[in-house]
Order: structure tokens, then C-alpha cells, then sequence
């Protein structure tokens, strides 16, 4: 038997609701059923009307829960897991302090395939099925992170970290092994299943000009591999930006100089871009990888999600962990600080918008919406079961009259899922699905 089908409410998107009106942005099904045919979405619909067409296969139900897409993290470091949660410092002093000696250890692929399989564990016991990877300047950290996901058959982009300067000389490649490294990964790993690779200098003042051309050169020879980096996080980088780059009309343009900013390039927090970056970014159709909790954790500002998701120039955005500056492997979370550094701005964040990020707003990001992001025909089935009522305080919030446990309007779903983004984390993940098949259950 190929066919299997899951039974629960189900929500999905099937457009952007900073764009459109939740009627037509979101797709609600209060008792729906996702049939899957060898690992990949062949029919959605209401269960009542699709039961008889599929008597006999196996359902798996899962009663007063919610099934969605799984969580697509746009930005997040492998060799940071073990130092997330370090206390005060900002950027630079933190990288200084806690991070690079920390991704010393990356250097031993024993200690790699050691601690790959925890940070995937971490990834999909919070729902997260498709993660954009920073590895170690090691590329062992790289091919460890990689046979981790092949073995799981993870959807997963990973990238060696670019760094030939301004970091101790135990954490620097040069630009020409950063150059051949990287290529031998791309051949070895991009296309390998349902792994593909990014093109990874970690920002620009640890990349000299030499090697950021060569970063260049990669994406010039593997036109459908990432570009991956940091973009204006911290007003003393942007500052440090300026000084090493004094001919640059600004820190993006750095890259753009480079020929590194495109349709297939992500840009990490982007907190304080001018109104012309902003701009440019819409214009090249790059990506923003916004990281609520590790800009508040690391005192970087508020990014302006207004103005990212402005009609005029509207930006491809997705949520990020950013750990371990970001402070939770949870989506959920994620997106509970979101909407709190939008109301610190008296700005709008809804949470189907929270929702859509997390998943086919991720999926456009990366340009993989025909193949993650949401339950269309033929789309890879990878999703996440949330229970509203996992914690004691969730249960008392999402009570309902006894005869109707699931919400049937988009009105009352809304309610639902908003206090289960601000109230969830990893106990809210019933179970997590790779390809239709279970990767991880309470």
C-alpha cells in the first residue's frame, strides 16, 4: 500500500497575507484529510467528502490537533548549538568571547558527528523540517552536518563558513582553500538527495576582497547553489563595515560590488539597512532570514518588518533561530518575539502571517515553493502536528465549549493559533513528519 492519509484540521497558504486578505491567503480545513502517495501530497480535501474515495488505506488521526507544513528556519549556526544561552555581550564581543573558541571544536569530526545528530534532534522535536545551515570554516563540520540529513533525508542547506581574516588564525582558512573547500562540497553534496548548498562567507569584515570574489566565482559556477551571510545586524559592524570597505556606498553594497546579491542570496537580520538597501534588495529579489530573538538577545534592534513587506518593494522574508545568539530552536517562539518587536514599533504581525513565514513564505524565500511550503498536489510531504493545548496554562487559553473542541472559522483559528505561537515551543510539536514519515512524536 503507497497511499496513507492523516486526519486532523489542517492549515496551510496558499498566498501572502501581507499581501492579500486571510480569506484569500489561508486554507483551512477544521477536519481534513492530507493523502500521501510515497512521500509526497497527492490529494487535500475535507475528510467527509474524500473518506469514501480512499476506504481502506490507513489513516493516522489526530483529533482537536493542528497539522501544517513543517517550519523552515532560514538561518541558523550548527558549531553554535553548545554556547547558545552566553551571557552579555554584544556582536562583536560575543563572536570574541564565546563563539569562535567554540567553533574550534568543529575542526574534529569525531566531535561533529557527535554533536550533528543533537542539533537535528533539536531541529524536528520543534518542527523544523527544512533549516538554512551555517557549518563550521572546517568542512568536516559540513560533512558531518550533511550525512546527518542525508540519513534522515532532510530537505537542508548547509555551508562551510568563508573566513580569511579578523578571526583568530586557529578559525581562518585562506581565500583559496575556502575557494577549493567549498567547491568539493558543492560537488560532493548540492543536488545529493534532498540536500543543496549555500555559498557561505560569514560576513563581509572576515572575508577579504580576494575571497569574496571567489565566492563570486563559486556562485558563477554552480549558478543554483546560496549565497549566505549577515547583512547589517549591528551598528558598530555597520560602522566596521564602512571602515574596512571605505569605497562602498553602504554595507549591502559591499556585497553587490562582489556580484553576491541575487535572487538565490539570503541575508541574515538586516537590522539597521537603509531605505535605498531596502530597496535594493526587493529590487534583486534577495531573501531577509529574520531573527527576532537573537536581535533582541544580542541588543542588535528592531528589524522593520513594515517596511521589508512594503507593496511598493515588497522582499522575500522567512523567520530564523539564529541559534545560538537566538535564544530557541523553536519556530514558535520565533515568532512569539516577532510580533513583540513589531509592537514595539506599532506595527501589524498577525499570526497567519507569523505562520506563512514559517513555512511558504520560508519556501519562496529559497525559491523551493514547488516543492515545500505547503499541501499542494505533488509537493514533498514534510508537516508538523501542534496540539493547542499542550501545557496546562495553553489548555485553560484554548478551551472551547465542550462540544466543539476545533475552531471551524478562520476568526476563531486565528485566536488559536496566536496564543499557540505565544504560549508553544517544543511541547506543542505532537509529532513531525519527513517525506509522510514520522521523524519525531511526543
Amino acid at each position: 500500500m503507497t497511499l496513507k492519509g492523516f486526519r486532523s484540521a489542517i492549515l496551510d497558504f496558499v498566498d501572502d497575507p501581507f499581501y492579500v486578505s486571510e480569506s484569500e491567503s489561508v486554507r483551512y480545513i477544521p477536519d481534513g484529510l492530507l493523502v500521501l502517495e510515497q512521500g509526497k501530497v497527492k490529494e487535500l480535501g475535507d475528510y467527509e467528502l474524500l473518506k469514501e474515495q480512499y476506504v481502506g488505506i490507513p489513516i493516522e488521526s489526530y483529533p482537536h490537533r493542528l497539522l501544517l507544513p513543517g517550519f523552515i528556519d532560514l538561518h541558523i549556526h550548527f558549531p553554535q548549538t553548545g554556547i547558545i544561552a552566553a551571557y552579555g555581550e554584544q556582536l562583536l564581543e560575543w563572536l570574541e568571547k564565546y563563539i569562535f573558541p567554540t567553533e574550534h571544536k568543529f575542526k574534529d569530526k569525531a566531535y561533529c558527528d557527535r554533536v550533528a545528530p543533537i542539533f537535528i534532534d533539536q531541529l524536528l522535536r520543534n518542527g523544523t523540517t527544512t533549516a538554512v545551515v551555517l557549518g563550521a570554516v572546517f568542512p568536516e563540520s559540513v560533512d558531518s552536518l550533511f550525512e546527518e540529513c542525508d540519513r534522515r533525508n532532510l530537505r537542508t542547506i548547509v555551508g562551510k563558513v568563508m573566513m580569511d581574516r579578523h578571526a583568530p588564525d586557529f578559525l581562518c582558512d585562506t581565500a583559496e582553500s575556502s575557494y577549493y573547500q567549498s567547491r568539493a562540497l558543492i560537488e560532493k553534496w548540492h543536488g545529493k538527495n534532498r540536500l543543496l548548498y549555500a555559498v557561505t562567507p560569514r560576513f563581509a569584515p572576515t572575508s577579504t576582497p580576494q575571497q569574496l570574489t571567489y565566492a563570486r566565482q563559486l556562485l558563477s559556477e554552480f549558478p543554483d547553489t546560496y549565497l549566505h551571510t549577515h547583512l547589517s545586524e549591528n551598528i558598530k559592524e555597520v560602522e566596521w563595515v564602512q571602515q574596512l570597505f571605505p569605497d562602498s556606498q553602504g554595507y549591502l553594497d559591499v556585497y553587490d560590488r562582489f556580484g553576491l546579491v541575487g535572487e538565490r542570496s539570503i541575508f541574515a537580520h538586516c537590522v539597521q539597512l537603509t531605505d535605498a538597501e531596502f530597496d535594493r534588495l526587493a529590487q534583486t529579489k534577495a531573501a531577509i532570514a529574520f531573527c527576532p530573538t537573537s536581535n533582541l538577545f544580542l541588543g542588535s534592534g528592531l528589524f522593520n518588518i513594515e517596511q521589508a513587506t512594503a507593496k511598493h518593494a515588497p522582499i522575500k522574508l522567512g523567520l530564523a533561530t539564529d541559534v545560538g545568539a537566538g535564544t530557541s530552536f523553536s519556530l514558535l517562539q520565533t515568532a512569539s518575539e516577532a510580533y513583540k518587536v513589531a509592537q514595539l514599533q506599532q506595527q501589524k504581525f498577525s499570526p497567519f502571517q507569523a505562520m506563512f513565514l514559517a513555512t511558504l513564505g520560508g519556501a519562496r524565500a529559497l525559491k523551493l515553493e514547488d516543492k515545500i511550503g505547503n499541501f499542494d498536489v505533488g509537493k514533498e510531504a514534510d508537516f508538523v502536528v501542534l496540539d493547542p493545548r499542550a501545557t496546562p496554562v495553553m489548555a485553560f487559553r484554548n478551551e472551547q465549549n465542550n462540544e466543539q473542541m476545533t475552531p471551524i472559522t478562520i476568526e476563531e483559528l486565528g485566536e488559536q493559533l496566536f496564543s499557540t505561537i505565544v504560549l508553544g515551543d517544543d511541547r506543542t510539536i505532537v509529532a513531525t513528519y519527513v517525506m509522510g514519515e514520522l521523524v519525531h512524536a511526543q
